[in-house]
């Protein structure tokens, strides 16, 4: 523009009296905001490059608060159904008990090989129900019971028994599928087929007829 302003005052410095027709002050104007419009156009790329490359930052960060959101929610659930397996596996660890109790009394107490006496069976009950729901459990892991025809003969040898054992191992295998849903690493399945009630559960696997398998 100063080079505009320059040219036509050296025109009408050198010759007041010269004049310019339309068409060549208008030829003249267009060379003059050319470069003007030129660079506007140049301006208005940097701008625009600019404001894309901050909304693509902003969707970005949108995009990272919404993961960290979704991550946050799954693990508020996945920590709330955790502590409601918790709470039911108290329960169900109480009736695992209360099952295996029944069959050892049935199996080695007073009603069947009496290898454990009624002041015994009372005494483990009195354990059972001040928590170590797994004493029944740890009966049946640590005697053998060659006498009495061996752990098939104590799992599976009455109907009763068999009732029993076939009744503990369903409560078990749900025990085990409601741990698997609340921990996708089997952290807490394992924990409980390791335990005591999980050990009696395979031996009644391990020892079951065929057609009870």
């Amino acid at each position: 523009m100063a080079a505009g302003v320059w040219y036509v005052y050296g025109i009408y410095e050198s010759d007041p009296s010269q004049t310019r027709s339309i068409d060549a002050v208008g030829s003249f104007l267009e060379g003059v905001f050319a470069p003007l419009a030129f660079l506007w156009l140049i301006l208005g790329l940097f701008i625009q490059q600019r404001e894309l490359a901050n909304n693509t930052e902003a969707i970005r960060h949108s995009v990272l608060q919404s993961e960290k959101q979704t991550l946050a929610i799954a693990a508020t659930e996945m920590n709330a159904r955790q502590e409601t397996f918790f709470k039911i596996a108290e329960s169900v660890k109480q009736q695992l008990g209360g099952i295996s109790g029944m069959l050892l009394v049935s199996a080695i107490g007073p009603i069947g090989s009496g290898r454990i006496s009624s002041e015994q069976v009372n005494d483990l009950f009195s354990q059972a129900s001040g928590g170590d729901w797994s004493v029944f459990a740890r009966q049946f892991l640590s005697v053998d019971f060659e006498e009495e025809g061996g752990l098939p003969e104590l799992f599976y040898g009455t109907e009763i028994r068999r009732r029993h054992a076939e009744n503990y191992r369903r409560t078990f295998e749900r025990l085990c599928r409601l741990a698997g849903n609340c921990d996708v690493d089997g952290i807490i399945e394992d924990t409980l087929r390791q335990a005591a009630l999980g050990l009696l559960y395979q031996r009644m696997l391990d020892h079951a007829p065929d057609e009870n398998k």
